[in-house]
């Protein structure tokens, strides 16, 4: 099992909110290749993994991506804490608001919730390694192209 601390490895501490920005952050949350689908797809695919030492790189990624996934949250959390109504409703996180409130629920930026369905696991060594590279890609593509903007 795993030993919680109740702190962030990295604390956030976002001292001016912005619903505009936490509309974009959002899909890092709950997106196809955000954390929550991260960690499903490592700690799912170490259970038939035939290489001890991949079940374990696999369980710690998984881990690390349940990090992830909390400091997601907080940044989410603080983006929209005391924002009214009105202001995200002048915002890009409108829609979300509409069913959600400023709570932290996971999807993707175009308001598709977390689905499973995005979750490579195939049960090959092959395959299955080939999805998280093939999803950390995304990641990293996806970051330098909001770099360049």
């Amino acid at each position: 099992m795993w030993i919680y601390e109740k702190k962030l490895q990295f604390p956030v501490k976002i001292k001016t909110p912005n619903p505009n920005t936490a509309s974009l952050i959002v899909s890092q949350l709950g997106g196809p290749d955000g954390e929550l689908a991260a960690s499903m797809r490592y700690l799912n695919q170490r259970y038939s993994m035939p290489y001890g030492e991949v079940v374990g790189i696999l369980t710690d990624v998984g881990t690390e991506e349940l990090a992830h996934l909390e400091m997601i949250a907080s940044i989410l959390y603080q983006l929209t804490r005391n924002v009214d109504a009105e202001e995200i409703g002048k915002s890009n996180l409108a829609p979300y608001f509409v069913d959600h409130t400023t709570g932290i629920y996971p999807v993707a930026a175009a308001g598709v919730p977390t689905d499973m369905k995005y979750i490579g696991v195939k049960g090959d060594v092959i395959a299955d390694l080939n999805e998280d590279l093939a999803a950390d890609a995304a990641i990293t593509k996806e970051q330098s192209l909001s770099k360049k903007r």
